[in-house]
């Protein structure tokens, strides 16, 4: 049986991550310096939290991820974790991304196809509303920032990737086959202190696949942004 679930990394917290039950409408929130404080139009959020559907039920607070460059194919994008400096993306540790998607079946299986897009909770086709987001598949095993990324990724760039309602709806492709915790890479990474623990790239087969995504968010409109989801899909064989 499949299985698609989503875990919160608690900030300073330890362990494989806080479930969200997302079929009982819990899921991540973004505010100002603490919960339910309002993200000014045009500026990005400054702490994250897990919250409801509403985004009124105050839970865990978790690791911040703040965009503050972009990126391009030739220049790295650059995070701020939880209002440190900044750190270019391809420094950024699993562990310090929000967000944990997790795959899971009862026999081993590859996943490929693998992509994600932000939506209005309504009609996947549709963007967010009154709200950009900015999304980072880190691939990052090693909980040392300067070992860097794994070979084995998704997208080349290491750029955030951005959705943003006056554009056309697009995926985000990530990484085909991760498997537990991320740490399956292809043979291009001989460096054990990358934290890998497999080299079969798209090939590998696991029980589990892990993703870690940095979040960031930033109103173009006023009030609360409840028109707002995410949609991950995958094939697996």
């Amino acid at each position: 049986m499949a299985e698609i679930k989503f875990y919160a990394n608690i900030k300073d917290g330890e362990g494989d991550g806080q479930l969200i039950n997302h079929s009982a409408g819990s899921g991540i929130g973004f505010y100002g310096a603490g919960f339910a404080i309002s993200v000014p139009v045009g500026s990005k959020q400054t702490t994250t939290w897990v919250t409801d559907s509403t985004g009124s039920n105050e839970g865990s607070q978790l690791n911040n991820t703040t965009y503050i460059t972009s990126g391009t194919a030739l220049v790295k994008g650059t995070v701020s974790v939880n209002a440190a400096s900044p750190i270019n993306l391809d420094n950024l540790p699993n562990y310090l991304c929000p967000l944990n998607v997790r795959f899971t079946h009862s026999e081993a299986v590859k996943v490929q196809n693998c992509k994600l897009r932000v939506f209005d909770r309504n009609n996947i086709a549709n963007q967010a509303t009154g709200v950009v987001t900015y999304i980072y598949e880190a691939r990052h095993p090693s909980s040392s920032q300067a070992q860097g990324n794994l070979s084995h990724r998704g997208r080349n760039d290491t750029s955030w990737y951005e959705f943003d309602p006056v554009d056309a709806m697009t995926d985000m492709s990530i990484t085909a086959s991760p498997g537990v915790s991320g740490t399956n890479t292809n043979s291009q990474d001989t460096n054990v202190l990358l934290g890998y623990t497999t080299q079969q790239g798209s090939l590998n087969s696991s029980l589990r696949h892990d993703w870690y995504l940095a979040l960031s968010s930033e109103p173009v409109t006023i009030g609360s942004k409840t028109q707002y989801g995410l949609y991950f899909t995958v094939e697996y064989l």
